[in-house]
């Protein structure tokens, strides 16, 4: 996959269009979006998709038999050469789902491009200039180690997973193996350094990394709101902290400018969006919402939450065209003058997600709807008052939001897609709704409740049970590449001390460690060993049981 990104990262003229800083002629220099009429003259096809998109992308429109559509084509390179020729313009990135380019020029030149004849139309992303924020990191610290209990494996995250039934799915099986989710949001410093996270670069389940604010691939940086909710989704640190989708994939984007606010954000989300679809992700959880800007003539206004208008909206729904289930949070309005959703949980195939506290009451700071056309929002509801995150410092906090709701759930959906293959995304959409505590009364402050997953299961898999919790000692994954191992401890092994030896092919001991008071889960540090075939061991008392793993 990473060498499908590096050539996509190539091509300008297809999704992350590079260029020279503008030589400004005078005036202030903003962003600016320009569409073109057409794609004349491009030299790519509907029929040969696999120019521009990825084999997992193709995959995925291929099982929900979506077509490749025009509007899936690369915008016409000549006419970004063309734009890219004005002198004092500078491009940054195209849309394929738009046809077209944000670029920054001032006003006079923006009016050379507007007189090019392929240009359609242009509209100001920005008004004043964007100032870069970036908060001093605090030191990672090393998190706290394992505890006894089933429920404590969890940590203070126990009760937000358990609300959703996704501790029964972890227990069934399903943790997003092989499901693709991309986060959207603020920055995620200090990701690549906590303890909680680790698994994610040892067992090489970071997909990709892009910073849309900056066009760099840094995301480990600015603003530590996407921290705490990729913990939310992705922390698997069992004895303290586990997340909705533990092993699942990720990809991390920021969009979010925290610094100020300006429309160019919700074009930051297309963008990611467009460049989600093409390496093959299948859930999108944004933590973003538009209403006000720091122009308050570009405000959003009520009407404009029509599910068609907003460019953000506009860019969700396009994504869920495609087959990718997008969720977003809600808003924090709920208990403000603007009560309403915000931009783009209005788009009518995106699940925006309110906020409950541990009971299922709505915190009243949970934004509301209906849509501006009569629609019911928010979809769904997760829990949001109270959320256990982890900060960039490695310390577990409860924090509120629907922010945090909306990764809660999308690591559930996860789960569920995962256990549910054959559906499509809008079929995933609507069995969760009608597994919601109120899926026979929606209305607008809770929309269709607090989904289940045992209940969507149900749903999606009549007359079939649930798979049971193995009850043998397992390791994970198998074959591994890490220098630590993951055992699932069976029932009669827990709250014991337990010894740990694990033997080569040949017999030899390498391993021989006592670890105290295991949980459901348990790490264990191997130190390098060589490829080949090993026997790992665990004793308590009279038990013992034996499980067999190849380290690559």
């Amino acid at each position: 996959m990473r060498a499908w990104l590096l050539l996509l990262l190539s091509f300008g003229s297809y999704v992350v269009a590079l260029g020279n800083p503008p030589a400004v002629a005078g005036g202030t220099v903003r962003k600016h979006l320009v569409y073109f009429r057409d794609k004349a003259g491009t030299p790519f096809s509907t029929a040969r998709p696999e120019a521009f998109l990825s084999a997992r992308a193709l995959q995925r429109r291929s099982k929900q038999k979506i077509a490749i559509a025009p509007r899936d084509l690369p915008v016409a390179p000549a006419y970004i050469a063309q734009v890219r020729a004005v002198p004092g313009v500078q491009l940054w990135y195209t849309s394929r789902w738009f046809n077209a380019a944000m670029i920054s020029c001032d006003s006079a030149t923006l009016a050379q491009v507007q007189a090019l004849p392929f240009i359609n139309k242009a509209e100001t992303l920005n008004r004043q200039p964007q100032p870069v924020a970036r908060p001093a990191l605090t030191p990672a610290l090393p998190h706290k180690q394992a505890t006894q209990s089933r429920r404590a494996d969890y940590g203070l995250a126990y009760a937000q997973a358990a609300q959703l039934d996704a501790v029964t799915m972890h227990d069934a099986g399903y943790k997003g193996e092989g499901m693709q989710i991309a986060v959207f949001d603020a920055g995620f410093p200090s990701v690549d350094q906590l303890e909680a996270f680790k698994p994610l670069f040892s067992e090489k389940r970071l997909g990709s990394t892009f910073n849309f604010v900056d066009k760099t691939k840094a995301v480990f940086e600015r603003d530590i709101h996407g921290t705490s909710v990729l913990s939310t989704l992705a922390a698997n640190a069992p004895g303290y902290f586990v997340g909705t989708a533990p092993k699942a994939t990720y990809h991390l984007y920021i969009t979010e400018d925290a610094g100020s606010e300006h429309p160019v954000e919700e074009m930051n989300w297309l963008i990611a969006a467009e460049y989600a679809d093409s390496v093959g992700v299948d859930i999108i959880s944004s933590s973003l919402g538009y209403t006000t800007f720091d122009e308050p003539s570009v405000d959003h206004t009520y009407p404009d939450l029509n599910g068609r208008t907003a460019i953000g909206t506009r860019a969700a729904t396009l994504a869920a065209r495609v087959g990718m289930v997008v969720l977003n949070s809600a808003g924090n309005d709920g208990d403000k003058p603007w009560r309403y959703i915000d931009v783009p949980a209005d788009a009518d195939s995106v699940i925006a997600v309110g906020a409950v506290d541990s009971l299922g009451v709505r915190a009243g700071f949970s934004s509301v709807g209906p849509t501006s056309d009569g629609r019911i929002k928010p979809d769904l509801m997760a829990m949001g008052y109270l959320t256990a995150v982890i900060r960039p410092s490695g310390v577990a906090v409860r924090g509120n939001g629907t922010s945090y709701a909306c990764p809660v759930l999308a690591g559930m959906v996860a789960g569920l897609w995962q256990s549910s293959p054959a559906l499509s995304a809008q079929q995933v959409i609507e069995t969760l709704k009608r597994s919601g505590s109120q899926a026979a009364t929606p209305d607008n402050e809770r929309g269709y409740g607090v989904p289940s997953f045992v209940r969507a299961y149900q749903l999606a898999n009549p007359g079939k049970s649930l798979p049971t919790k193995p009850t043998g000692l397992m390791v994970y994954p198998n074959p591994t590449a890490s220098n630590e191992l993951f055992l699932t401890i069976p029932e009669e092994l827990l709250q014991k001390t337990l010894r740990v030896r694990v033997y080569d092919s040949r017999g030899a001991l390498v391993l021989d460690r006592s670890m105290p008071e295991a949980g459901a889960e348990m790490r264990v540090r191997t130190g390098v060993l060589a490829r080949g075939t090993y026997t790992c061991t665990v004793t308590a008392d009279a038990v013992k049981r034996t499980v067999r793993f190849v380290r690559l």
